[in-house]
């Protein structure tokens, strides 16, 4: 049942000790303010990092050719490592657990893409079909390469937006026919993909068949990209990989130069681990809060009980129970705790939501880190806590006061 009286004399005792009050109160504010940023940082951090890794497989390989520095099998160092088609036909008969394999190479010289009157310069890649599987994008519309395009060598092409834009504008693209280096391809989709300052969509995709017909007769391969299969893990298929092209091409497999290798999966589990040490980091920092904003209360209730002995006294003497000074030591103790700590929760959370509209609405774009925010849940079950640490906290001296007799009480100075 709500007490008005005891209420007014818990607002009065405030009132009386302003400073005392603000700097226990702005301590627990503090305190989960400090919390919620934590997280809302270590989240953002999160996000833009799994933004990062989304854009491509993360249980993918990447594999470019290189130079081999140490000699081996009475080779000298510094021999130039090609890849050739044949590569590849190897690594998909030999490789076990790969899910989808796709060369890419990059159309090499200067050149301009045109469609009637509108040109501009972008790169261009021949992949295969499984390529779109390994490098996300969103296609905003058509299609893909198929294993069709594929086997007949189509003279199709995929674009990115950017790329799109500047040869259609806002015309429809899907059916049209682009220039590129002197032949024409056929529109059948266009895609979005951010990061890389925009550089993702002005990348034009081809079929890698037609690129080595009519660009790369000498099929040569840049790079290959491939996936591990459900269950198998990414460095199996590289150490089968580096094995096959070492034997293939003659360089020691512990030479770090002879190929590049980029495992995704493995770069995933180290900033996994980053995400933990981040989470223990802030929970042993959740955890002082809880212990400072307690200490905090405990200290303000026991100065409290001493300043109003003679008072409790007095209540105790004319014939206040026990639970009665208990409950409202407690009662003080649980408003200043919860409503600080409220308090401290929106301005973390106004704070992050501000950020992120900020980011938002400048466009600006930062590495490894977008979307700050909080998970509500976390921060309510903090800020409870504190809320329960802040009564415990208040028991002690509130079961003080109310074993004072009355008679000490009134002696009390």
């Amino acid at each position: 049942m709500f007490d008005l009286d005891k209420w007014q004399e818990i607002f009065a005792t405030m009132q009386k000790n302003k400073l005392r009050t603000f700097l226990t109160a702005f301590g627990v504010f503090w305190g989960i303010f400090m919390l919620v940023l934590l997280l809302g940082a270590g989240k953002g951090m999160q996000n833009g990092i799994e933004a990062e890794f989304g854009r491509f497989a993360v249980n993918s390989l990447w594999v470019w050719s290189g130079k081999t520095s140490v000699p081996y099998g009475g080779l000298k160092p510094g021999r130039e490592i090609s890849f050739r088609d044949e590569d590849l036909s190897e690594l998909a008969r030999q490789v076990e657990g790969v899910q989808l394999m796709s060369p890419r190479n990059w159309l090499q010289g200067e050149f301009t893409l045109s469609h009637k009157t509108k040109n501009g310069s972008f790169s261009v890649m021949g992949v295969g079909p499984d390529y779109f599987g390994i490098d996300i994008i969103n296609l905003v519309n058509g299609r893909v390469f198929n294993q069709n395009d594929a086997r007949d060598a189509r003279k199709v092409v995929v674009l990115g937006y950017r790329a799109k834009d500047v040869l259609f504008g806002d015309k429809e693209a899907i059916g049209e026919y682009i220039n590129i280096k002197g032949g024409f391809f056929k529109v059948i989709g266009y895609f979005k993909k951010e990061g890389n300052n925009g550089r993702f969509e002005e990348r034009v995709f081809i079929p890698y068949a037609t690129y080595q017909v009519i660009f790369n007769p000498g099929r040569e391969v840049q790079a290959i990209a491939l996936t591990a299969q459900p269950g198998v893990e990414v460095q199996q298929i590289e150490n089968q990989v580096k094995g096959i092209l070492a034997k293939r091409h003659r360089f020691d497999t512990k030479d770090e130069q002879a190929i590049n290798l980029d495992n995704n999966e493995e770069e995933w589990k180290r900033f996994q681990g980053l995400f933990s040490a981040i989470k223990l980091f802030v929970s042993v920092i959740g955890v002082f809060t809880l212990i400072a904003g307690a200490v905090g209360v405990s200290n303000i209730m026991l100065i409290i009980v001493k300043e109003r002995t003679k008072e409790i006294g007095i209540r105790k003497a004319i014939g206040a129970t026990p639970w009665s000074i208990v409950s409202q030591i407690l009662l003080e103790s649980i408003f200043i705790t919860s409503f600080s700590g409220y308090l401290g929760l929106l301005a973390g959370v106004g704070l992050l939501d501000g950020v992120s509209r900020l980011i938002e609405s400048t466009g600006a774009k930062m590495s490894y880190f977008t979307r700050p925010e909080v998970d509500l849940g976390v921060a309510l079950a903090a800020t409870l806590v504190l809320v329960v640490a802040g009564a415990i906290a208040g028991l002690v001296p509130a079961i003080k006061a109310a074993k004072i007799k009355p008679i000490e009480a009134l002696r009390a100075e």
